[in-house]
């Protein structure tokens, strides 16, 4: 199957218009921009196919929230600072490592990068084929980035928690459980009950779950809601703004997830192949979320993981461009079974046979990481869970930094008593740990 000729997934786009127009997949890419105030100093920049960028402004300095896919994407956000203040932008910080909302990072000139550790990881190990994977879907989106553009690092990086004072304005930076990716962060702003969700939640698009961890994403979802926002940005599409709308957002992100992990499950304890399982589990998805957007488009690679997670496979396999070939190959042709939301599913011949010669699989509980001389190994899943353990041991110092000055540690534990959204907040990690 491999030697056939390869094919990259199509893009199939929702006919029906979402009721605020919020980030199309069938829009002009960059069209309608927004830049939204979700409270004081809080904003969030959306436009059409790109992700969300958060903005937030203190009386001494400016953090940015994922950064855009581009530097000249992430120009047209720094205007948009720069209509508002001259402040310097002190941190980007990345949410997880898809080089959608990482490559314009550099654009900011920040004087610091911070992810995650995980996050740090998944740069380290497959940053590289994600940005060769992430051009060739959808190339009109890093138009402009050099050809040899590569994986943006973080320069510092965080275990559980870190806590940033932009000057009369804290901001937390949260490792909340795996999720969208094992090294999701989420950006709090108690003061104002903000909180930026990168990609952990959506409000109009689905979710795109090829490196989710599906068991997982609810129990964040949870420490999410603990928090009660009263407005969140979505990883694209126009901000949740209310409570209500918050809630929403993260519940219709949690039946997504939820829905397409059981669907994928029940389908392999019945031995399905990965093509029946597809069109199994567009069909219990379709109904309700068949008119968001990029349904189509992210619901292959969301289909293999949700497969692969239902197979045992702990970590997601690192998407290449073979793979996305291999992928093709084992689901046949797309557009014959592609189909504008509300129509009825097709009957698919069955495939069940050969799933496991059509892609590469990885044993179960591995991860690929690569040594100094570029070579590649397995991480186990005692390395995984050993990781986990030290977030659990790191988790009670906190890191604090203000304004312009140094990082320094801070007691985890040393939150006023009056202060309700602090104690909130470690309640929240604590229940997280």
């Amino acid at each position: 199957m491999k030697n056939k000729i390869k094919r990259t997934v199509r893009r199939q786009e929702s006919e029906t218009a979402m009721t605020d127009n919020a980030n199309k997949s069938d829009g002009v890419l960059g069209a309608n921009e927004r830049f939204e105030e979700l409270g004081r100093g809080c904003y969030a920049y959306s436009a059409d196919g790109c992700s969300n960028t958060g903005v937030i402004i203190g009386e001494k300095a400016v953090l940015v929230v994922d950064a855009q896919a581009t530097p000249q994407m992430a120009q047209k956000v720094l205007q948009k600072i720069r209509d508002i203040t001259d402040k310097p932008v002190k941190q980007v910080v990345l949410t997880h490592f898809h080089s959608g909302g990482c490559l314009g990072a550099t654009a900011f000139e920040p004087g610091e990068i911070v992810a995650s550790d995980l996050t740090r990881r998944m740069m380290d190990t497959r940053g590289r084929e994600e940005i060769r994977v992430s051009r060739q879907r959808l190339p009109g989106l890093f138009v402009g980035l050099p050809e040899n553009a590569d994986v943006v690092s973080p320069t510092m990086t965080i275990a559980s928690s870190m806590t940033i004072d932009l000057g009369g304005l804290d901001v937390r930076l949260m490792h909340l459980g795996r999720g969208h990716t094992m090294g999701d962060l989420v950006v709090w702003v108690p003061d104002q009950a903000v909180l930026f969700a990168g990609d952990m939640v959506q409000k109009s698009a689905v979710p795109c779950c090829g490196d989710a961890h599906l068991a997982d994403w609810p129990r964040a979802l949870d420490r999410i809601s603990a928090f009660r926002p009263a407005a969140l940005m979505p990883g694209r599409g126009r901000p949740a703004i209310g409570a209500s709308a918050v809630t929403q957002a993260i519940e219709t992100t949690r039946d997504f997830v939820t829905t397409l992990n059981d669907a994928a499950s029940a389908c392999v304890v019945q031995s399905l192949g990965l093509r029946d399982t597809f069109l199994a589990v567009r069909d219990a998805l379709e109904p309700r979320f068949g008119t968001m957007t990029d349904f189509e488009f992210n619901l292959p690679l969301s289909l293999a993981r949700a497969y692969d997670e239902a197979l045992g496979l702990d970590q997601p396999q690192v998407w290449t461009r073979e793979r996305l070939a291999d992928l093709d190959d084992a689901l046949g042709d797309l557009s014959s079974i592609a189909k504008p939301a509300g129509e009825t599913a097709e009957t698919a011949a069955d495939d069940a046979s050969g799933v496991g010669a059509d892609l590469e699989m990885q044993e179960p509980g591995a991860e690929e990481t690569a040594d100094e001389d570029g070579k590649r190994e397995l991480v186990a899943d005692s390395d995984f869970a050993a990781s986990l353990e030290q977030l659990e041991e790191d988790a009670g110092p906190d890191v604090s930094a203000e304004g312009s000055s140094g990082m320094q540690d801070e007691d985890a534990e040393a939150v006023q008593s009056g202060d309700t959204a602090g104690a909130d907040t470690e309640k929240v990690l604590e229940n997280a740990r």
